[in-house]
């Protein structure tokens, strides 16, 4: 397999998902998913080796259907996270789960949130509620990323590379807080 799929990808906080919605809605967007909920599993051996290398198996369950994604480590330099994604649909997400425990996987970080999604000058928006406040996840071309940045207001240092993993521990430090799962 030589095909290396690359996501370049930001988040930023917002405020009103609501609100937020309406000025994407103004600069044109389209709608590419209605507000649905993912409960996601990431998936580790005993030894934490996917971890060390900086990498991800999610296993997604949203709306009846399941996803497979494997992440590579990010880039660790610029404003962007810029890393291989590999992803392929699943029949069953809680058969996968039990595979993936069977062969010695095991889960190490569950988190929940609502999504909607949209399309915008060549930029994937996705619009988060979670539990831990709400986020979008801006993902497409570097150039196109930072227009639609500006034409939204955020600038460059608004700019996260955080996982929901690495944001929610933050959390949990910031509030004196034991960390678990990020769930509702």
């Amino acid at each position: 397999m030589n095909d290396v799929s690359l996501e370049t990808e930001i988040k930023v906080e917002i405020g009103d998902p609501e609100a937020f919605c309406r000025r994407l809605g103004a600069l044109g967007a389209e709608a590419l998913s209605a507000r649905h909920f993912e409960d996601n599993h990431l998936l580790d051996f005993p030894d934490g080796g996917l971890r060390s290398r900086r990498c991800v198996l999610r296993v997604r369950i949203a709306g009846g259907r399941a996803t497979l994604t494997f992440k590579g480590a990010s880039r660790p330099e610029g404003i962007f996270k810029v890393r291989e994604e590999l992803e392929t649909g699943l029949a069953d997400g809680a058969t996968a789960l039990g595979i993936f425990g069977r062969i010695g996987m095991r889960p190490v970080f569950r988190y929940q949130k609502y999504r909607r999604e949209y399309g915008v000058e060549g930029v994937r928006v996705a619009v988060d509620e979670t539990p831990i406040g709400n986020y979008a996840e801006l993902e497409g071309s570097e150039e196109a990323i930072r227009a639609l940045a500006r034409a939204l207001s955020f600038p460059e240092k608004s700019f996260l590379r955080s996982s929901y993993h690495s944001l929610y521990l933050e959390y949990c430090r910031q509030k004196g807080a034991e960390a678990g799962h990020m769930v509702f």
